[in-house]
């Protein structure tokens, strides 16, 4: 089989690559060049973009004796990933950009890019389980190693996609892939997992967004509208934060107040006590599934952070969405964020949270 392998740089990506080639597969490695300025990208060991992650996936490639090119792919990242964070944020919004990098970009762009070159399937260093079975379909699941499953950021994925990927790391944990890594000389053996948001260097996401947006002052309310403070732009918040609201009245309980929803239009952040953040009910919009999806409630569970507690529920598609109720109550749930459904341990299909309620 020729395989396309993504190469980040990583020590995931090139364990995935050698298993493929130990496997007999054809492979050829590719390395994606996000960024129009590649020294403006993390460097070191806390991102996946960076010219010396660049150069660490050809060291590897080079060992393994496969092929190896790098894709710019600077502008399609910088438009479907980097100018979609932004206008998120100016939308009062809370985004996944590493998520949507995987659905723009990494199964979208290289998938087509892979196979219009003739290669049968994509493969990557993500954690994540697929199983085929005998009517053709493939279905995803959780890793083996539950401590790194990456099923969640792979959760917009569609039959058609799943179908052409490969995930050499479904079955084994991290400790072993260092192993791997080690015994077949990598340099990238001890490299430190990728962290943080690649296009934002210095790590500082408040900056970053107020050299790209304008400030637009308004009121820090209560959920009665009572004026606590003031702010410099909504942008500067996301539900669910404390830090930072320099509040000049105090909550009478004497508890710390939390950003409990944002309000761009008005230019209102509303605040107000931890026990205000729980939500029962979620309404997502622009669903995608792995499979057909289930129709009528079911009972299973819903994820809305990368590696956060799954919670039981009854999910429902409606009108091209997910709404989901949960059984327990869960907080700091941020429209814009994305919830991924599963049934057991399968990822049913995801969609973007457009409201959260009581």
């Amino acid at each position: 089989m020729r395989v396309l392998v993504a190469m980040s740089g990583g020590v995931d990506s090139a364990v995935a690559a050698a298993r493929l080639v130990a496997a007999g597969h054809e492979v050829t490695g590719v390395h994606l060049a996000l960024s129009r300025n590649p020294a403006s990208y993390r460097s070191g060991a806390r991102g996946c973009c960076s010219l010396e992650d660049s150069h660490d996936a050809r060291r590897v490639a080079d060992k393994l004796d496969i092929p190896f090119y790098v894709w710019d792919l600077a502008g399609e990242f910088h438009e479907a990933v980097v100018e979609d964070f932004v206008a998120e944020y100016r939308a009062g919004r809370t985004p996944n950009p590493c998520l949507r990098c995987n659905e723009r970009i990494k199964f979208a762009a290289v998938l087509d890019r892979g196979i219009a070159l003739g290669f049968d399937a994509v493969a990557t260093g993500h954690y994540a389980d697929l199983r085929r079975h005998a009517d053709g379909a493939v279905t995803l699941h959780r890793a083996a190693d539950q401590a790194k499953d990456q099923s969640y950021v792979l959760g917009m994925l569609t039959q058609r996609q799943l179908a052409r990927c490969l995930f050499p790391l479904f079955d084994v944990e991290k400790p072993v892939v260092r192993d791997e890594a080690r015994a077949l000389g990598f340099g990238v053996a001890r490299k430190p997992d990728s962290h943080d948001i690649c296009f934002i260097a210095d790590g500082d996401t408040q900056g970053f967004l107020a050299r790209h947006l304008d400030d637009a002052p308004g009121d820090i309310v209560d959920a009665s509208g009572a004026v606590l403070g003031r702010h410099r732009g909504t942008h500067r918040y996301t539900v669910g934060q404390r830090k930072g609201l320099d509040l000049r009245v105090p909550a009478p309980s004497g508890e710390p107040r939390y950003v409990l929803s944002i309000e761009p239009a008005t230019r209102t952040v509303v605040v107000g006590g931890r026990d205000e953040l729980a939500v029962t009910r979620l309404r997502a919009i622009r669903a995608t599934w792995t499979g057909e999806p289930v129709v009528g409630p079911w009972r299973g569970q819903a994820q809305y952070r990368a590696h956060g507690t799954p919670h039981v529920a009854t999910i429902e598609a409606v009108d091209g969405g997910v709404v989901v109720a949960l059984d327990e109550p869960a907080s700091g749930v941020a429209p814009g964020q994305t919830v991924v459904v599963y049934e057991g341990d399968r990822v049913v299909g995801s969609a973007v949270i457009a409201e959260a309620s009581r």
